[in-house]
């Protein structure tokens, strides 16, 4: 095994782990937080959301499936199921579309709400 593949390999279990740490992470926070980190979650731009990254990474699973399939490496059915899973989640992705505003909206709004500073509580005085 050469270690491109050993990398590649440690590389996906550790975001297999990390994916991992994201769900559990992300249903103990509270609803604004979790909000915007859902917002990140769905975001189809592979380059910062993960649903984009995934769809991208099934895409580029699907041309190497054809073409190991076209070397007789992989049956046809492999690259088929590769690239019908490609499509479906880039369907999600278009599904989701329409609540991208809604979700970034409240995401701009929690972040805003985020920024302001607190009121700090009335002291109380004591007077002689």
């Amino acid at each position: 095994m050469s270690r491109p593949t050993l990398y590649a390999e440690r590389l996906a279990d550790e975001i297999t782990y990390q994916l991992g740490q994201l769900a559990d992470r992300l249903s103990q926070l509270p609803p604004g937080q979790a909000a915007r980190v859902i917002a990140r979650i769905l975001d189809p731009d592979p380059e910062e959301g993960v649903l984009g990254g995934i769809t991208h990474l099934m895409v580029v699973s699907s041309v190497l499936a054809k073409d190991q399939s076209g070397r007789g490496a992989l049956p046809p059915e492999v690259w088929l199921a590769l690239g019908r899973a490609s499509n479906e989640l880039d369907d999600i992705g278009l599904d989701l579309d329409e609540h991208r505003e809604t979700l970034h909206h409240a995401r701009e709004q929690l972040a805003a709400a985020d920024a302001k500073p607190a009121f700090a509580a009335p002291t109380a005085r004591r007077h002689r």
